[in-house]
């Protein structure tokens, strides 16, 4: 197991955690600037977020049934065996719309899952992390809708449902293309673009790019202070091809998942592995991750002081992945961001906590919602 995980693009996201502190490290030292001290460490505290009753958790009502939902033809088989219900509820709603782009000569029929009514409130679109899908969001999701939320999931480009059997390049800006070209198409207003993880740097990334498609921004557990891929971009395809191979292994995954999440039974953590692998399952995957890893990947620490839009930061309390002496560097470079900490909680608190996750979403953007008119009227 340890020579498997010496190798970086098999659990890119469990080495972030040490490669962002070497890299803080070297700030500290070359700027004199500190944001992992103690004092640091104690306003986080002093922010962290006692989550009020908001709707049932997904950890507390799970009661693993196998329900008769008519999941859509292009997923993998292996949906059926997903026993958790939040999970099955939302794989049932998932749909594929076309999307054009300029990088590939058909359109992409991309996976995504869309509101059940548009909104007065801007739409609140979710994204996911490292090699994952919409299906992170199986508890979270219908709790933004009771919410009255416009609420969108979607995949990115070279991971999740979307069809690739005619393979686009899936480098950074492939993805941000078709993100980008899936908002102007579908989504077409200024969003509330949600990020966890290495999704925060997707974020991050399309929001620099592309602000006027982004109103405001939501950054869970965020990982942007990771160089990229590494050396994974140097790596022979066959020894590519041959990690890749392994990431979507059941151990790997497995993992994974208990480094990811906190006070979690093991019969959930498998669940949930099944679920986080089942994007794997596609004949395409190991192509398109493998075009990901050997692109170099995401490096936006250098772009987050460019990030205008008002933000807010969730952090997991007990996150085992990424520090949470990051979540301070993090609200320290950014221009106008709030921070908030969410008690006895791993990397994925959209999983975990989806109730305390719903209620601060809305309440950043309900406070939004009644700044913004204040502000125009004193202009």
């Amino acid at each position: 197991m340890t020579a498997l995980l010496s190798y970086k693009s098999i659990c890119f996201f469990v080495f972030e955690k040490k490669e962002v502190e070497v890299s803080l490290l070297h700030q500290r030292q070359s700027t004199g600037r500190c944001y992992c001290d103690r004092q640091a460490t104690k306003m986080l505290t002093h922010l962290t977020f006692s989550p009020a009753p908001f709707a049932s958790t997904c950890r507390n009502k799970t009661q693993f049934k196998v329900f008769a939902e008519k999941f859509p033809s292009f997923l993998p088989k292996e949906v059926e065996n997903i026993k958790d219900p939040f999970a099955r509820k939302l794989a049932a709603k998932i749909e594929r719309l076309p999307v054009h782009v300029n990088f590939s000569e058909s359109c992409i029929m991309s996976s995504v899952v869309k509101p059940l009514k548009p909104s007065k409130t801007s739409p609140v679109v979710l994204l996911h992390g490292f090699d994952s899908s919409c299906l992170e969001w199986r508890c979270t999701y219908p709790l933004l809708e009771e919410a009255g939320l416009e609420t969108w999931a979607v995949d990115i480009l070279g991971w999740g449902f979307s069809d690739l059997e005619r393979l686009p390049p899936c480098n950074v800006t492939s993805k941000r293309e078709h993100f980008y070209q899936l908002w102007k198409t579908y989504i077409k207003r200024p969003m509330i673009l949600v990020g966890p993880s290495l999704g925060a740097a997707v974020a991050v990334d399309f929001a620099v790019n592309h602000p006027e498609a982004v109103e405001n921004l939501v950054f869970i557990d965020a990982s942007v202070y990771a160089e990229g891929t590494g050396n994974s971009a140097k790596l022979p395809n066959i020894i590519a091809y041959a990690g890749v191979y392994l990431l979507k292994s059941i151990p790997v995954r497995l993992y994974a998942s208990i480094l990811a999440l906190n006070h979690t039974s093991f019969s959930t953590i498998i669940d949930w592995t099944n679920i986080g692998r089942l994007h794997c399952l596609y004949p395409w995957w190991e192509d398109a991750t493998v075009s990901f890893m050997v692109s170099g990947g995401y490096n936006v620490s250098t772009q987050i002081e460019q990030v205008k839009q008002k933000t807010l930061i969730i952090w997991g309390e007990d996150d085992q992945i990424i520090s949470s002496k990051l979540a301070v560097r993090l609200h320290c470079e950014l221009p106008n961001a709030i921070i908030r900490q969410i008690p006895d909680c791993g990397h994925l608190p959209h999983v975990e906590k989806p109730s305390s996750v719903a209620k601060l979403i809305v309440e950043f953007i309900q406070e939004n919602s009644i700044l913004e008119p204040q502000l125009v009227s004193q202009r």
